[in-house]
């Protein structure tokens, strides 16, 4: 059997319920190369997921307990050979494999048994933003094959996980009480990026702190389309993961963005935005890879003509704008 074959295989069998089909078909995401490329061309006339949720916050606030929760919140309703819900949850890679160290996904054991949800671990492996790679390509799939509705958990990578809005249709950024993440938030620029805050942990002292100091930031204008009548202003709640406190009404907010969203056309917006980005990350991608060809190839004999730092700025024009001496186009 071809690949194409094979994969085609895979995609109606995923489409029926096959849980094992689905989960090869985001192992071939996940490995990339021509494979995922095959995969992927064929996304091109699916639907994507209903809505895609991204969840983000720095380690220690209780991230991954509070995607479990809100999973089930999601997963209620009509059941069908598909999964209703998928989780993408962004972990750790081991160092020696490079696989992802399954830690989101054993605390997720109790949702992911559950046979309208399916759980899927992705390794970071170093990738910027808090999310893997494959992410992207993942979305379409789990959408393609007819799951409703996907929740996307980053890695907790702490200060830098804003790739997620070009995945996700709402984030929701997890904070906790007394460790100041109101004012990293606002160093991180997650208050221009997250339509709503779970200040969890919240049975703990400082939670009524964190609320306020996060309102007020928001009421200075630092959120996400300020001075924008029309702009989304997110709602601060309070959350105790571990007990399910507050995981109703975060969950109900989260149905309201999507609501407005839909209601603005806001929902179109950022998905063009996504494939506007998603496009520019490939080209830069692609034009890397030549980059890196014609440096391995590049004759220093011919560079070294041109004494000190010179040497290296014409070698780089060399690369970036013209075949190197003595090699053929990339």
């Amino acid at each position: 059997m071809s690949r194409d074959d094979a994969l085609d295989a895979l995609l109606t069998d995923a489409r029926h319920g096959s849980r094992r089909a689905l989960g090869r078909l985001l192992s071939v995401a996940e490995r990339g190369g021509d494979a995922a490329s095959a995969l992927d061309r064929r996304m091109l006339d699916a639907p994507p997921p209903l809505w895609t949720v991204g969840i983000v916050g720095a380690p220690g606030v209780g991230k991954s307990t509070l995607t479990a929760r809100l999973v089930a919140a999601a997963a209620d309703g009509p059941t069908g050979p598909v999964p209703r819900v998928a989780v993408i949850a962004v972990d750790p890679s081991s160092p020696l494999t490079g696989g992802a160290i399954l830690g989101d996904r054993i605390r997720m054991q109790g949702v992911g048994s559950r046979p309208e949800v399916f759980v899927r671990s992705m390794a970071h492996r170093g990738d910027d933003g808090g999310l893997a790679r494959a992410v992207p390509i993942a979305i379409r799939v789990l959408g393609s094959v007819g799951v409703a509705t996907v929740i996307v958990e980053t890695v907790g990578v702490g200060q830098i996980e804003l790739e997620i809005i070009h995945v996700a249709d709402t984030v929701i950024a997890a904070m906790s009480p007394g460790w100041g993440d109101a004012i990293q938030a606002a160093k991180a620029g997650l208050l221009e990026v997250a339509d709503l805050f779970a200040v969890n942990k919240a049975d703990r002292p400082g939670v009524a702190d964190a609320v306020r100091d996060l309102e007020q930031m928001l009421d200075a204008g630092l959120a996400r389309g300020s001075g924008d009548g029309r702009a989304w202003r997110p709602p601060v709640l309070p959350t105790v993961a571990t007990d399910g406190t507050g995981i109703d009404g975060l969950w109900s907010a989260a149905e309201a963005h999507r609501e407005w969203l839909v209601a603005t056309g806001g929902l179109q917006r950022v998905r063009d935005e996504r494939i506007r980005h998603e496009i520019g990350r490939r080209a830069k991608d692609l034009l890397a890879g030549r980059i890196d060809a014609r440096t391995a190839e590049l004759d220093l004999a011919t560079a070294r003509q041109t004494p000190g730092q010179w040497a290296a700025l014409v070698a780089a024009d060399v690369c970036a704008h013209a075949d190197a001496p003595g090699t053929s186009a990339a």
